[in-house]
């Protein structure tokens, strides 16, 4: 009996010792992942990137058995539970399978309305039978799952409520809906989705890259100078800021671009008698597009009369050109002047028009209910 236990053992140790040998020459090979594999979701709103870091459970399990209908108040227990692993304290559920599920934001954002500064944090939830569920960001993003939770590591909770969606096999962070300074954040799973609000304030953080890029490469030449101007001047912020970065791409570079961006802010901020010098400097050398696009933009703010004048110019400049004509005619349409604006598309009409400059004069020309 004794040698039969003896015989038995010598496999065991040479299995344990090949086991041990392959695991000390394994600890620098990275092998595939299994199971509740990982995965990675960024959305980037206006220049901030809001990634989150997670592993994906199924509904179906490991061993074929379908789970549907199972997951909430049971694989997930409603509310925090208590563990025998980890800290044993009251726990909220990890979002997700195995380590620290984790969102990371590049920038200052608010949370459902409540500011979380930049960085990355453990993502936890707790869900409740009535739908609620609490949302925890925490300082801690390092450990396994959420056995270790402190409370007092937490940098922020947000209350949100689930609703019902189209059931979902592989648990799955998705942005399913954003716009230029918003994105909603939704983890779904089953036939249950939580969706989470973040609004990131895009023209603040617009201007402190811009003013911390134009110190380096980006000051080098005129084109950031002018971008950051553009910005907001279309913006209609921080007007006195971009005037300077305005006169700076002007200093670099004096063209139409840079001229009537100046233009621009200096007549959105109400100096209306410098804005035009500039807008006619900036028309002296204008090609015939330059100078058509300039006139659409004074339509567009409404200041019909300059619209008329550099219309005029470009007719003035190019008579054979149809388009100049149809353009002309918007304006004194616009300006309410029928008489004047019937004349120009007829001209048009007469010039030979592209497809289009036909189209759109004919469209008007029947608005207007010319013969």
């Amino acid at each position: 009996m004794k040698a039969t236990i003896k015989s038995m053992l010598y496999p065991i140790a040479i299995v344990a010792f090949l086991f041990g040998t392959m695991t000390v020459k394994g600890q620098g090979i990275t092998t595939p992942k299994r199971g509740s594999l990982p995965a990675e979701v960024t959305q980037t709103v206006g220049l901030t990137d809001i990634t989150v870091n997670y592993s994906r459970p199924k509904l179906t399990a490991a061993n074929g058995t379908d789970r549907s209908g199972q997951i909430w108040g049971q694989l997930v227990s409603y509310g925090f539970f208590k563990s025998n692993f980890g800290n044993q304290g009251d726990n909220p559920w990890r979002a997700g399978a195995n380590e620290n599920t984790t969102i990371t934001f590049s920038h200052d954002v608010k949370v459902e309305g409540k500011e979380l500064a930049a960085g990355t944090y453990g993502l936890h939830m707790a869900v409740f039978e009535d739908g609620k569920v609490t949302v925890i960001f925490s300082e801690n993003s390092t450990s396994w799952g959420s056995f270790f939770y402190e409370e007092n590591e937490d940098a922020l909770r947000v209350d949100v409520q689930s609703r019902s969606t189209a059931k979902t096999e592989l648990l799955t962070y998705d942005f399913v809906d954003f716009g230029n300074n918003y994105a909603v954040l939704a983890l779904k799973w089953d036939e249950k989705e939580i969706p989470v609000r973040i609004d990131v304030n895009v023209a603040d953080i617009a201007m402190q890259t811009f003013r911390n890029e134009l110190r380096s490469r980006g000051g080098f030449g005129w084109q950031g100078y002018q971008t950051a101007a553009n910005y907001t001047l279309v913006n209609k912020s921080n007007l006195e800021e971009g005037l300077a970065w305005a006169e700076a791409a002007i200093q670099r570079n004096s063209g139409f671009q840079t001229l009537t961006t100046k233009a621009g802010i200096l007549n959105a901020l109400g100096r209306t008698s410098e804005a035009n010098g500039i807008y006619d400097q900036a028309s002296a050398t204008a090609t015939v597009p330059q100078i058509n696009a300039l006139g659409y933009q004074f339509l567009g703010s409404k200041n019909y009369d300059r619209a008329v004048k550099v219309f005029m110019k470009n007719v003035k400049n190019d008579p054979t050109n149809a388009n100049g004509y149809d353009s002309l005619g918007d304006a004194y349409k616009a300006k309410g002047d029928k008489k004047n604006a019937i004349k120009n598309y007829k001209k048009a009409l007469t010039l030979n028009p592209a497809a289009n400059v036909k189209a759109a004069s004919e469209a008007s020309l029947k608005e207007l209910g010319a013969k």
